[in-house]
């Protein structure tokens, strides 16, 4: 069998995010055949505007972003929560990677969604922010490998959550539900 790659999007540019933490920690629980990259640039792509969105010129930025998608069998997006949405770096992320409308990258993609957040709300709201933007953008959303984590400031403010044996469990099995429908061995997604 070839090697399954999932492409993490994390939501948070700052280098110590604790969301960016996490996506390293899932990278780790990823089973022998399975690689978990994360994805770099982010906060180099524009926001998206379909005056730039066109054919053989999109911003180079934007055609990374899409060509790794399109090489992924899925994406895990780990996003936070500012101001009870989903980060503008995730969302231009799913604007451009839905484009062209129809037959973008993320079409018919398996997502698996992680929100964390220092709020005990475990950033609901960015999560169900970022699973309608999917949605809509064709992503085949695995509602079963979801992942929410609240108060991850006091939880993992002294531990990086690969020391974190819940954490990697939980992680573990929301990377293990996504490689599933990659493969399309997941029944219920």
């Amino acid at each position: 069998m070839s090697q399954t790659r999932i492409l993490a999007l994390v939501g948070s540019l700052r280098a110590a995010s604790i969301n960016r933490q996490l996506a390293e920690a899932a990278a780790q629980t990823a089973p022998e055949g399975v690689e978990v990259a994360i994805y770099e640039g982010l906060g180099e792509i524009p926001f998206y505007n379909e005056d730039l969105d066109i054919p053989g010129a999109v911003p180079a930025a934007a055609q990374a972003l899409r060509d790794a998608v399109a090489a992924s069998d899925g994406l895990l997006l780990v996003t936070p929560e500012y101001n009870g949405t989903l980060s503008a770096v995730l969302k231009n992320a799913i604007d451009w990677t839905s484009r062209p409308y129809g037959t973008g990258a993320l079409q018919d993609r398996p997502v698996a969604v992680v929100s964390g957040s220092i709020s005990a709300n475990a950033a609901q709201w960015a999560h169900g922010d970022a699973v309608k933007a999917l949605g809509v953008a064709g992503a085949k959303v695995v509602e079963s490998a979801h992942l929410h984590f609240g108060t991850f400031g006091q939880r993992f403010g002294e531990v990086h959550p690969r020391e974190d044996v819940e954490a990697l469990t939980q992680l573990a099995a929301t990377v293990h539900k996504l490689v599933e429908a990659s493969r399309g061995e997941l029944v219920s997604a």
